[in-house]
């Protein structure tokens, strides 16, 4: 199962980066998620979770700009894959906190295959939805609901 969540948080992460760090920590905030004993536990600062929803906020916004860069170009790339592979390696850390570097070296590669199919997916299915609508904006607005349900449901499952 931590693989399959490991993959998850990085396809959430290939559709919004904020979006699948914010999960990561709420999840931890929430116990949902025990990094206490691996050196991820950072991810348990107490206002971390609150920074990363404002930033995934503001991310939805400047998302629907037009000047916003493609998610494929190397830095927006790069951002998405190092969030995928922090997320599956919290996930696998989490599940073995005595061996949590191995683990979370582990656990970083489906993270960042996750990253990978949410980043190319993510950008084929927005412009065919985009195509169809006539407009990007009804396909941002699709795909950020869908990186928002698949985050809560993420956190949820834990």
């Amino acid at each position: 199962m931590i693989w399959l969540f490991a993959v998850l948080i990085g396809v959430i992460a290939g559709l919004r980066v904020f979006t699948a760090l914010a999960a990561l920590c709420w999840a931890v905030a929430f116990a949902r998620l025990d990094l206490s004993q691996t050196g991820l536990a950072f991810l348990g600062w107490r206002y971390l979770p609150a920074i990363l929803s404002l930033l995934a906020v503001i991310e939805f916004i400047t998302d629907q700009l037009p000047t916003t860069p493609s998610r494929k170009v190397p830095s927006q790339f790069g951002a998405r894959l190092i969030a995928g592979a922090l997320g599956g390696a919290a996930f696998a850390a989490a599940a073995q906190p005595g061996q949590w570097q191995s683990a979370a070296l582990i656990g970083a590669v489906p993270g960042l295959v996750g990253a990978v199919i949410g980043t190319l997916g993510g950008a084929a299915v927005r412009a065919r939805l985009a195509a169809a609508f006539g407009s990007d904006r009804p396909a941002a607005l699709i795909e950020d609901a869908v990186a928002i349900g698949a985050a809560v449901a993420l956190v949820a499952a834990l």
